[in-house]
């Protein structure tokens, strides 16, 4: 018999997502795997966490109906309904078993019988595609390195807290090594190119040794046909286009064009889709040489544009211009912004990647940055005209970004949250497409215990123990353990994409979605009296 959902309560996640606080981590599970089978009209991402589901919407009408099914769903069980069983084949020989072994008592035999002896279940993806928690009924609490590695090979089997794991690519990690699969948990070649899901039930298999299974890599194809070619790709110039959301559980970011409206308007001005695949530059300084005849249009960041040619001359930003057979455009560097978007008639016809053609930093998922002596390969022209030149945005002094407080909010004291929204804060040197990190008078937390894993949207402000925020971008990972003070509006991370090192910017505090009125039962929205009363006195 099913328990009443009256357990679980909801939290804003900004005006389009909200984070559904759960009864434990099997009714996350369960919750995540029966609004993901619902079909709901509006649901764009749902991820599971430790203990909490996050929905993201496309509209705020569209979330409150999510919201609504989430908070009368009845509780459910992890491994449930639908699960496969997943065998993965380990070597256990990892660098830490040893010390697993003394820290839970049970030696490093001990170890590998208690991994091995029970069924785990896929729980929910982690900071890259393929990263999957996996947790089990009787599980000693590893505690996780003092010091991170800052390389961990691809297939390594590792232990942190109560879940067990597996690395599906080389990066930086603090889990505990016990062994290693050959296992690829993620792989493009598949059809479902995941080996897990949510829900799924995990055996770990000992074995003396892995069968290796080499990818399978295809040669690139030769670009035919009317082309671009890299001459000078600037600082990064990255392939972007409208995203690929609705993978978040799977581990997989949404990507795409930082600033959305910018590169939709470089589209439409060569009559392309607004969510078409252009480029992306950081800071100018990109020389692209035509091979055939081209219609492009050059937004966002404000640079000094030139063709170079037997006609040498200045086209201007904002509007479309030929670049014909042999010439050279030359972005110069960016006098204010931070990232020019370069479109061209047809788009940019690199193959999708799940969906899209968009470059992931972080999961490495879609087109290489690209290079000098790259061919960019153009598509047919599409059916619409060119369009007139559009006015560009006037820069602003100190740009304002609009933040909805929370969910997290509760863990910083009143005087955290006046000072987030009174102070300007610098955009760091260290920034990316994963972050824009701030720097700024740190902010003190309230609570300092350890934040269960729960999944994230582009715009969440999250505060590490440093004090100093991070807004994730849109290729940070899908889960996070840092408490987030406020969520970006999504229109406003635009201004986050062209702010160069350095810039300044200000926070203003909007008001949360109004997400459902009480649910019979106990369930309810947030009530108004757990947010900070205090308002940025600079208003």
């Amino acid at each position: 018999m099913s328990a009443p959902a009256a357990e679980r309560s909801v939290r804003p996640l900004g005006p389009q997502a909200a984070v559904v606080e759960c009864a434990d981590l099997h009714d996350a599970v369960a919750l995540h795997a029966r609004l993901a089978a619902a079909d709901l009209p509006g649901l764009v991402d749902c991820v599971a966490g430790a203990r909490t589901v996050v929905v993201r919407a496309s509209t705020p009408a569209a979330l409150r109906d999510v919201v609504r099914t989430a908070l009368t769903a009845p509780r459910g069980t992890a491994g449930t309904g639908e699960a496969r069983t997943v065998t993965i084949d380990v070597v256990y020989d990892g660098e830490d078993l040893e010390a697993v072994g003394e820290l839970t008592g049970l030696g490093a035999a001990g170890v590998v019988r208690a991994h091995t002896g029970q069924e785990w279940t896929a729980a929910f993806a982690g900071f890259a595609p393929g990263f999957f928690y996996c947790a089990a009924e009787d599980v000693p609490d590893v505690p996780r390195r003092d010091t991170p590695r800052t390389a961990v090979p691809a297939g390594a089997v590792a232990l942190a807290g109560r879940f067990s794991a597996v690395y599906p690519r080389r990066s930086p990690g603090g889990w505990q090594l016990i062994g290693r699969t050959a296992a690829r948990m993620f792989d493009l070649d598949r059809e479902d190119p995941a080996l897990l899901r949510p829900g799924d039930r995990v055996r770990y298999r000992p074995v003396r040794e892995l069968v290796e299974v080499a990818p399978r890599t295809a040669a690139p194809a030769p670009v035919r046909g009317a082309h671009l070619v890299v001459d000078r790709p600037g600082l990064q110039t990255l392939v972007q286009d409208g995203g690929r959301a609705g993978s978040a559980a799977l581990g997989v970011s949404p990507s795409g064009a930082l600033d959305a409206a910018a590169a939709a308007t470089a589209n439409r001005l060569v009559g392309n889709p607004a969510g078409a695949a252009l480029l992306e530059n950081l800071l100018g300084r990109l020389e692209l040489t035509a091979h055939g005849d081209h219609v492009l249009a050059v937004t966002g960041a404000a640079a000094p544009l030139a063709v170079e040619g037997p006609a040498p001359w200045r086209p201007a930003p904002g509007t479309p211009f030929a670049l014909r057979d042999g010439e050279r455009l030359a972005v110069g560097a960016t006098v204010s912004g931070a990232r020019a978007y370069v479109a061209v008639r047809g788009g940019v016809a690199v193959p999708p990647v799940l969906g899209s053609r968009s470059t992931d930093t972080l999961a490495g998922l879609g087109p290489d940055p690209l290079g000098p002596g790259d061919a960019v390969p153009v598509g047919p022209a599409p059916g619409a005209a060119v369009r007139p030149p559009e006015p560009l945005p006037e820069p602003a002094g100190v740009p304002v970004v609009r933040v909805v407080p929370g969910p997290r909010d509760d863990w910083f004291p009143a005087s955290a949250m006046g000072s987030f929204f009174a102070q300007d804060w610098a955009l760091a040197t260290s920034s990316d497409r994963v972050g824009a990190r701030l720097d700024g008078r740190p902010l003190d937390r309230a609570r300092t215990d350890e934040l269960p894993s729960e999944g994230t949207v582009p715009g969440c402000v999250q505060v590490p123990p440093s004090g100093l925020p991070v807004v994730l971008l849109q290729d940070a990972p899908t889960t996070g353990g840092y408490p987030v003070i406020g969520v970006v509006h999504p229109q406003d991370l635009a201004v986050l994409a062209q702010l160069p090192p350095g810039a300044r910017l200000r926070f203003r505090r909007i008001p949360a979605p109004e997400l459902v009125p009480p649910v019979p039962g106990g369930a309810t929205g947030r009530p108004e009296t757990d947010r900070p009363a205090t308002e940025n006195p600079q208003e």
